[in-house]
C-alpha cells in the first residue's frame, strides 16, 4: 500500500516510526508544514529514502500535478495545516484520511485538549476519519477514548495523545489495507457536533469570578508546554503552572482574586465561590496577603 504522508509534529514522528516497520505499506512521499518545515521527518525522509514535495498550497495545480505522479493509494493526514479541496482528497484510489485528537463529532476543530480540560471532561477521543468538505465532519473509520483524571494536565494528555494517535491512526491505515472498514456516519452519533475555535493571546487570562473547578481546570489546560495562565498584581504578570483543589473548602461571598493566605506550597486565592492553592507559579516580586490577582495589568 503506498501512502503519502502530509504531517507536523511529535504525533506525526510517532506515527512514522510505526508505519515504516511494516514492509506492506510504502510511504512514497512526505509533505510537512510550508511554514514550519518539521526538521524530525525531514531527517525521517532523508534515512529513508522519501521524497519530500512542499507546497504553500496543496490545491494548486502544480501540486497535484507532481503528487498524482506517486501513484497513491490513500492520503493521510496528521496534524497537517492546509484543507484538501476535492480534487486533491479524490486523487487517491482510497481517498484521503485525517487523524484527529478529539472524540468527533465532538470537539472539532482546534486545540481539543485544551478545551476537553476546560471543559471538565471524563474522556478525550482520538479519531481517524476520512476527510469530507468539511472541517472534521467526515465518516469515522477508527475512535478510541482516554480517562482524564484530576491528575492530569495538558502536559500529561499531550503525551497519551501523541502515542494514541500514532497507534490508532496505523491500525486504521491497516483497516483500509485490509478492506475491514465498516464506517461511522457522525451524524449517526449526533446531528449537531460541536466546534471548537483556536486559542490565541489573550485567552491564558484567569477570569477569578469562576468558580474553583472551573479555574482549577483552566489552569491545568493552559499548563506547559502551553502559555500557562496568566494574571497580574499590582500591574506586574504572575503565570501560574499548576493549582489544586481544597478539599472541603466552604462557599462565601468574598473578593475574587484576592490572596487570602499562604500554605507550605504556596498561596491560597479567593475564586468566585471557595478558594483554591496555586502551587507553581512565576512572578518577579513578593505576593503578600491581601493582595488582588486581576484580569489586567
Amino acid at each position: 500500500m503506498k501512502i503519502g504522508y502530509f504531517a507536523d509534529g511529535s504525533w506525526a514522528h510517532k506515527a512514522f516510526e510505526k508505519i515504516i516497520k511494516d514492509n506492506t505499506i510504502q510511504i512514497v512521499f512526505i509533505t510537512v508544514r510550508y511554514d514550519k518545515k518539521d526538521k524530525v521527518l525531514l531527517d525521517f525522509a532523508h534515512r529513508y529514502h522519501i521524497p519530500v514535495e512542499l507546497s504553500e498550497n496543496i490545491n494548486s495545480q502544480a501540486f497535484i500535478n507532481i503528487v498524482e505522479k506517486y501513484n497513491a493509494d490513500l492520503f493521510v493526514s496528521m496534524s497537517f495545516n492546509q484543507i484538501f479541496k476535492d480534487e486533491i482528497r479524490n486523487l487517491p484510489k482510497q481517498k484521503a484520511i485525517n487523524c484527529h485528537a478529539g472524540k468527533l463529532p465532538f470537539y472539532r476543530g482546534r486545540n481539543i485538549l485544551n478545551w476537553a480540560l476546560i471543559n471538565d471532561e471524563q474522556e478525550f477521543g482520538i479519531t481517524v476519519h476520512y476527510m469530507d468538505s468539511g472541517i472534521d465532519t467526515g465518516d469515522i473509520i477508527l475512535q478510541e477514548t482516554y480517562p482524564i483524571t484530576d491528575l492530569d494536565d495538558y502536559g500529561t494528555l499531550l503525551e497519551r495523545a501523541y502515542d494514541g494517535c500514532a497507534d490508532v491512526l496505523y491500525r486504521a491505515i491497516k483497516m483500509i489495507q485490509n478492506n475491514t472498514v465498516k464506517v461511522v456516519k457522525q451524524n449517526d452519533i449526533d446531528a449537531v457536533g460541536m466546534y471548537c475555535g483556536m486559542r490565541g493571546e489573550g485567552d491564558e487570562i484567569i477570569d477569578w469570578k469562576q468558580n474553583s473547578r472551573e479555574i482549577f481546570n483552566f489552569i491545568r489546560a493552559l499548563c506547559t508546554p502551553g502559555p500557562q495562565a496568566t494574571s497580574w498584581i499590582a500591574g506586574k504578570k504572575i503565570t501560574i503552572n499548576k493549582a489544586r483543589m481544597i478539599e472541603g473548602a466552604h462557599r462565601y461571598k468574598n473578593i475574587p482574586g484576592q490572596v487570602i493566605g499562604k500554605t507550605p506550597d504556596g498561596l491560597l486565592i479567593k475564586t468566585g465561590d471557595t478558594m483554591i492553592e496555586i502551587i507553581e507559579y512565576t512572578y518577579s516580586g513578593k505576593v503578600r496577603i491581601g493582595d488582588r490577582l486581576k484580569d489586567h495589568e
